[in-house]
């Protein structure tokens, strides 16, 4: 029988908050996670680092583990 690896887990994230009013190293995070729009969804990989960011602005985020 064959041996796998760990399956990666992924991350939707979606945008759910208007990037307005944000401070600009806020709005960064945000950009450098995909997201530009209102509702608009990206999937990552389930890192340390996507982990960090989603936490530096979960007030405007949703996210699914998957």
């Amino acid at each position: 029988m064959a041996r796998r690896g760990p399956v990666a887990k992924t991350l939707k994230v979606t945008l759910v908050k208007s990037l307005i009013g944000l401070s600009p190293k806020q709005e960064a995070t945000v950009k450098a996670l995909g997201l530009r729009r209102i509702r608009q969804a990206v999937e990552h990989d389930d890192t340390a680092t996507i982990r960090g960011m989603i936490r530096a602005v979960p007030f405007c985020l949703k996210v699914e583990e998957r």
